[in-house]
């Protein structure tokens, strides 16, 4: 999440600051804004690796992908910048900085943000009237959770290295080694060099 807080202000204000502002993402929850912490080679390299894979399985289907650049409102007073976003909506497209319906929301943890991503945002994400499944994906090792939409219940699933993510709500699936395309860790076996999936 954020490591800098500002002062109380208004969503217009919010907005405004962000149009100001366009080199730094700013969350708003409830008058408070923060702009988010810069993230490590390896939450943008899983987070460029899901917006690749995930753009190639929905090519032609009309889905779109966005990556952290577009916030989504959880409420009429929070709205965050999710490391991706997948909507179908053909009004969450062209200009619009806002994914209003977002179906699928992914978050890559991090140390600074991994506390909040599995509290509130995911009771928000989870409250979202059209969000049918959210996926955590570390950043620090492989291995990723999931939450999924069943009627009125959420199911819970994790994955590790050699397993397949399905994304049921879109009728897709892939590796969970495809977000790790080039991610290297610091605390390394030694049979691993780099993870090259």
């Amino acid at each position: 999440m954020a490591l800098e807080q500002h002062r109380n202000m208004t969503v217009e204000e919010y907005f405004q600051l962000e149009e100001n502002d366009p080199d730094t993402r700013y969350e708003y929850e409830d008058g408070y804004v923060y702009a988010m912490a810069g993230g490590t080679a390896n939450h943008a390299t899983v987070s460029l690796n899901l917006c690749v894979t995930l753009r190639n399985l929905l090519r032609g289907k009309g889905c779109r992908v966005y990556n952290s650049d577009i916030k989504v409102p959880v409420t009429q007073t929070r709205y965050y910048h999710p490391d991706v976003t997948i909507t179908c909506d053909p009004g969450d497209r062209g200009t619009t900085q806002i994914i209003r319906s977002p179906r699928v929301v992914i978050e890559v943890l991090s140390p600074t943000t991994e506390r909040i991503d599995r509290t509130r945002k995911l009771k928000f994400y989870r409250a979202h009237p059209t969000v049918e499944e959210y996926l955590l994906v570390d950043s620090r090792c492989v291995q990723a959770e999931i939450y999924r939409k069943a009627g009125d219940m959420w199911m819970y699933g994790s994955f590790e290295r050699n397993d397949e993510i399905t994304l049921q709500s879109l009728g897709i699936h892939f590796s969970l080694a495809d977000a790790y395309i080039d991610v290297e860790f610091d605390d390394l076996s030694p049979d691993d060099d780099e993870f090259d999936a």
